[in-house]
């Protein structure tokens, strides 16, 4: 069952990726305000093997892209410091969320940690704990969405919010 909104809105649905934990955050843009309406983790088992620990993934953003019908999606882009091979499965869980994006016609855009950043607290060089605690204040939440990839998952949707700009949802 799909949950419609009344009026006007654009709905978007961020992701922050990962293997073992892939945060969504789900909010509205409608008039320059921003609403919040879901936020969790899809949890993979490490003790499964890959290929059915993506199949999981695919098949949870597909539930979610069903059930909140957004009309477009943010993920926050792929990095890495020291340990190029601990990005690999990160990768190939942004191709399966990408995949799902793609064959239910969703607009899916990436921005860099930085980007994301900037965009919900002004500062491209802002510590997690800000970002978190400008989420909560954007989307007037009485506290910071746990766990931290859901938290990070609503700024980069609040990040494809600002870049649609003020009135998306009202054309």
């Amino acid at each position: 069952m799909k949950r419609v909104a009344s009026g006007p809105a654009l709905r978007i649905l961020g992701i922050d990726p990962g293997l073992a934990s892939v945060g969504y955050g789900v909010i509205e843009s409608s008039g320059g305000r921003l609403r919040h309406l879901d936020h969790g983790c899809i949890l993979t088992r490490k003790e499964e093997d890959t290929g059915r620990r993506l199949l999981t993934i695919f098949a949870a953003v597909s539930d979610l892209i069903e059930e909140w019908a957004p009309a477009v999606a943010a993920m926050e882009s792929l990095y890495f410091w020291k340990n190029v091979s601990s990005a690999l499965p990160v990768a190939e869980a942004k191709g399966v969320i990408r995949l799902a994006f793609a064959r239910a016609s969703v607009d899916l855009v990436e921005y860099s940690p930085t980007a994301i950043k900037q965009a919900v607290s002004g500062s491209a060089r802002a510590e997690k704990d800000q970002v978190q605690q400008m989420v909560r204040l954007i989307l007037g939440l009485g506290e910071i969405p746990k766990p931290d990839h859901a938290a990070d998952a609503l700024a980069a949707a609040i990040c494809r919010s600002n870049h649609e700009g003020p009135l998306a949802g009202l054309a």
